[in-house]
């Protein structure tokens, strides 16, 4: 069954059962989705600067026609990702992109925006959240920063090493925290990931695992391997049990042709 409605300008596409869903309209891009762990709401993220929030009918997988339309941002929508605490089933959304180059925070239930976090120089690429109120941004300005919702701030901030005099580090396209919170990796476009030891404060090692921008990246559960993807068309498994500061051993996992 095939269904569209209008939301962004733009279009995206997704399957729930045997339900495929079109939204679209004009003709902007969707960059960005994400799902609440619960799994009743769906976020998406525009060039027209818009946010979308989508009730989710998980029992007859059907969208609500109550979407929240977020008009903060001055650029494109690059990322965001939901902050969520399922003990009252509340849940923050944080969005970043272009323009002012600001981190928004969006409570879901009230579809206010309440905080702008400001400390990138250029777009911000990609952000993930853990821990009930930590979270991590990559941006254009090869910085990634470490911000902390208890104090509203940033408080740590981490300039991507150069690979050579004349090379600096490359934009942070991808970021992802292990499921202990100790371990960072990024993924940037000059093809390299970082990894990044986060109690400790410091850049363990600088790997190759693609031979073209890293755009995506996430662990396993227990953190012993981890998986990438590129515009080289692969994706990479890298295993991360044993010694870290040793060079890691990445294989190719799929290709797409």
């Amino acid at each position: 069954m095939y269904a569209r409605t209008n939301y962004h300008k733009g279009s995206i596409y997704w399957l729930v059962d045997l339900i495929l869903k079109h939204f679209a309209s004009n003709f902007f891009l969707v960059h960005s989705l994400s799902w609440n762990k619960l799994g009743n709401l769906l976020a998406t993220g525009s060039n027209d600067k818009t946010v979308k929030i989508l009730p989710f009918n998980q029992e007859t997988g059907t969208f609500s026609t109550n979407e929240i339309s977020l008009n903060a941002h001055d650029g494109t929508v690059r990322d965001l990702c939901f902050m969520d605490d399922i003990t009252n089933g509340s849940s923050l959304l944080l969005s970043g992109g272009a323009g002012d180059c600001k981190v928004y925070i969006t409570d879901c239930e009230t579809g206010s925006t309440f905080l702008s976090l400001s400390g990138h120089s250029g777009p911000i690429l990609s952000m993930y959240t853990w821990g009930g109120a930590m979270f991590v941004s990559g941006s254009q300005d090869r910085t990634i920063r470490f911000w902390d919702l208890r104090t509203n701030s940033c408080i740590n901030f981490v300039t991507c090493p150069t690979i050579s005099r004349n090379k600096p580090g490359g934009a942070v396209a991808a970021v992802c925290v292990d499921p202990s919170g100790k371990l960072l990796v990024s993924g940037h476009e000059d093809s390299t990931c970082m990894l990044y030891d986060i109690r400790g404060g410091r850049v363990i090692q600088i790997f190759h695992p693609h031979s073209a921008d890293v755009r995506t990246i996430r662990f396993s559960n227990k953190a012993y391997y981890l998986l990438t993807g590129s515009y080289d068309n692969h994706i990479a498994l890298t295993d991360l049990q044993g010694d870290l500061t040793q060079p890691l051993q990445s294989i190719r996992v799929a290709i797409r042709l």
